[in-house]
């Protein structure tokens, strides 16, 4: 049986987390695509609900995947490609979707590499960091007031499944910084800070901090950092993009995690 009603109770169930309050009232969000979902069965996170169109049935690795979640839900439902291109939030969805709880993998008791997001609100943004923290190797990642909510469905598609693979949580200053405790050095990334990324010091345990672009960082961001750290510009650029920012300093921070 095709679904094809949008008075569906299941197609209202995804529709309605869409919005944060539903999100945070059922501690559930959407994922779409053969590989999100992969991502999460591989990290044990079993869906609530999953509804794919009848055409995904013909693409082998999804034909897997269908078979991976029958095994592990019974809630599995195939719904009209018109549902499907309603729900999804992609311009180009790929048939299938899933709801899943909230994630929280445990935090590392002395992480060694922490990664703050002070006042990040564009969720592209904030979801290209995740994605590009989870490669650089970061074991703590704290979302600090004033963020993105990280089950925007915008930053979950940018994040790439790293949501299921770095410890993260949305946290008060205060959290953050007895988080940080243990840490000596925290960095502030600032196009005018003192000292240049290439020659600062980033062996671990280090702290990272990455402030919003338009309003810059928090007084607390500012108190709670130990040194600014700025990339050198050239061509009359004044900043980069927060999440390109990020991603160069996560990697420079890399090369001394890995030693």
């Amino acid at each position: 049986m095709v679904i094809t009603s949008p008075a569906n109770r299941k197609v209202k169930q995804v529709r309605a987390l869409t919005r944060k309050k539903e999100r945070y009232a059922a501690r559930a969000f959407v994922i779409e695509g053969v590989r999100l979902i992969e991502d999460a069965l591989d990290a044990r996170v079993i869906p609530s609900l999953v509804l794919h169109t009848p055409q995904v049935e013909d693409d082998l690795r999804a034909h897997t995947l269908l078979d991976r979640l029958r095994a592990v839900t019974s809630e599995v439902f195939v719904v009209s490609e018109a549902i499907l291109q309603d729900l999804a939030t992609t311009e180009t969805p790929q048939g299938i979707l899933a709801v899943v709880p909230f994630v929280e993998l445990p935090l590392p008791p002395q992480p060694r590499f922490v990664l703050i997001l002070d006042a990040i609100r564009d969720p592209g943004n904030v979801g290209t960091i995740l994605r590009s923290a989870r490669a650089a190797g970061v074991d703590a990642l704290f979302l600090a007031p004033g963020t993105a909510d990280p089950y925007n469905p915008k930053v979950v598609r940018a994040a790439m499944g790293a949501h299921f693979a770095i410890p993260w949580r949305v946290a008060a200053w205060q959290h953050i910084a007895d988080a940080l405790a243990h840490i000596s050095r925290v960095y502030l990334a600032d196009a005018r800070g003192e000292v240049l990324y290439t020659r600062a010091d980033w062996s671990p345990p280090i702290a990272l901090i990455i402030g919003g672009e338009a309003s810059g960082a928090s007084d607390v961001a500012q108190q709670l950092a130990t040194a600014r750290v700025r990339i050198p510009l050239r061509g009359g650029a004044e900043s980069l993009n927060a999440a390109m920012a990020a991603t160069v300093l996560l990697f420079q921070a890399n090369r001394f995690i890995e030693k």
